[in-house]
């Protein structure tokens, strides 16, 4: 394979993985502002200089460049002065360091411990016990009130289950945008979890601006079967997002890194 052939194939991956390298990075953070800047710089260091995905897979390498200049930056995450936000500070700073991304990349992203290893620079049994660690100490961190967008009875259920006994309240299930809303002024939610696609062609994603809108900001999970298309960085997108089908595990780890934060992006329709 010729060199020409070669970068236009590493090229073409880059671009696939790219919605997926800014999920991690807005959730590390909390932003998509941050986050997409983080994105944005791992990609002109790899462009800058290939060589640094020599060894590993091309995504494997593309998410441990970014976490090194995260690092290097101070891993920073999006800040407040007061509210929700600068509580999540707080529990952010009682959080074993690396533990929280050493989630996000198995349970989100799909990494394996291995591969984990090599994205933060640790050994496999240690990913394995940060993983551990993220789970136990997240879960003690932060409790609160859930509502569930989401208009299949199965699905909702099953989302109202795993929130249950993960230990937050379920506040209810809004089938419509119209039950959304009045859902959230009999029962002002701490986290939004909701679904893209609604029962009477209505939007999440309009729902979610109208919540926001009469309760102020809080933060927000979306489900949806298309995630690339609201990873673009076009627009105002999400900080949180995860695919359908997904698994308990993903919908566990992202109720528990949403409730760090106190303003997730909303999306404009």
């Amino acid at each position: 394979m010729s060199d020409a052939t070669a970068n236009r194939d590493i090229s073409a991956e880059l671009g696939d993985i790219l919605p997926f390298l800014r999920r991690f990075a807005r959730a590390m953070t909390g932003s998509q502002d941050s986050g997409d800047r983080f994105a944005a710089a791992a990609l002109e260091a790899i462009l800058a200089d290939r060589s640094v995905l020599d060894g590993v897979s091309v995504k494997t390498g593309v998410f441990r460049v970014l976490y090194g200049i995260w690092s290097s930056a101070g891993a920073p995450i999006d800040d407040g002065e007061s509210g929700l936000k600068a509580r999540a500070q707080k529990h952010l700073a009682r959080l074993t360091a690396n533990s929280r991304e050493a989630l996000l990349l198995h349970s989100i992203e799909g990494f394996t411990f291995g591969e984990i290893a090599s994205i933060i620079g640790i050994d496999q049994a240690e990913a394995e016990e940060l993983v551990t660690i993220a789970r136990r100490e997240m879960a003690d961190a932060v409790s609160g009130s859930v509502m569930i967008i989401e208009d299949e009875a199965i699905i909702a259920m099953d989302i109202e289950n795993i929130v249950s006994e993960m230990g937050h309240r379920v506040t209810g299930v809004a089938r419509t945008r119209d039950e959304a809303v009045k859902l959230g002024a009999a029962d002002t939610p701490d986290l939004i979890l909701a679904d893209i696609q609604l029962a009477d062609n209505s939007s999440g994603i309009d729902a979610v601006n109208d919540l926001m809108s009469k309760l102020g900001d809080r933060p927000v999970i979306f489900i949806t079967a298309f995630p690339e298309r609201l990873l673009t960085g076009d627009k105002h997108e999400p900080a949180f997002l995860i695919s359908k089908p997904y698994t308990e595990d993903q919908v566990v780890s992202a109720v528990s890194q949403a409730m760090f934060f106190s303003s997730t992006e909303t999306l404009k329709a």
